[in-house]
């Protein structure tokens, strides 16, 4: 093995790094927004949000997310919607995010005891106040390691922009393929840095899990 490739293309790594972190982050940050704004909406009785942000869970659960990002990076292309690769690669990784996320705190706000949502409302506190003050505390808490897994498969799964040339670390390493030949040195140096991003927040899930049990 010649291990030479990696610094001598140390530059296009580290920009990969860098792009793959500031999309992983992204969706991460908007998703979880997006899925706690959504959880909220699907369980207060605002019955006419609830339709529409069901479909909208269901199509992004139940189709994969490659043909999400082809719809999204091609399909506004091909209808005049000019979007840059950044933007629309993030915009579909935070909506496929958003809608595993909600499920994620639904499930959370739905093991809160019903017990707690009716003294919050006999003592006078609105929706809003409920969920901020009493209730996603908790379901964060609770929520907190299957929150983590989804995030660890997400990074993972920033991959997967390569195939709209967006030039994260798998995309760089397939140039560095290119223009050196040596496939198997550059593809075990990236899962190198995914397993080094990866490993330790599966540690603290692991752990997170630990102390909750224990619990």
């Amino acid at each position: 093995m010649d291990w030479s490739v990696i610094y001598e293309y140390r530059y296009l790594l580290w920009n990969g790094f860098i792009v793959t972190c500031k999309l992983s982050i992204t969706a991460i940050l908007l998703g979880t927004l997006a899925g706690i704004a959504v959880s909220m909406a699907r369980t207060s009785r605002i019955a006419w949000l609830k339709i529409p942000l069901t479909a909208y869970v269901q199509l992004f659960r139940g189709s994969p997310l490659l043909i999400q990002l082809f719809m999204f990076y091609f399909g506004l292309s091909y209808i005049g919607v000019n979007i840059d690769i950044f933007k629309a690669t993030a915009l579909v990784f935070t909506l496929y995010a958003g809608a595993y996320i909600s499920e994620i705190i639904r499930a959370g706000i739905e093991s809160i005891p019903k017990g707690q949502f009716e003294a919050a409302k006999a003592l006078g506190f609105s929706y809003v106040l409920l969920m901020f003050r009493i209730v996603l505390p908790q379901t964060l808490k609770v929520s907190l390691p299957p929150l983590i897994g989804f995030n660890l498969t997400l990074i993972k799964d920033s991959s997967i922009a390569s195939v709209v040339g967006y030039a994260e670390l798998l995309h760089q390493g397939k140039t560095i393929m290119n223009m050196s030949g040596k496939p198997f040195e550059v593809l075990l140096f990236i899962s190198l840095i995914y397993f080094v991003i990866c490993y330790p927040l599966s540690m603290f899930v692991a752990w997170m899990e630990r102390r909750i049990y224990i619990r």
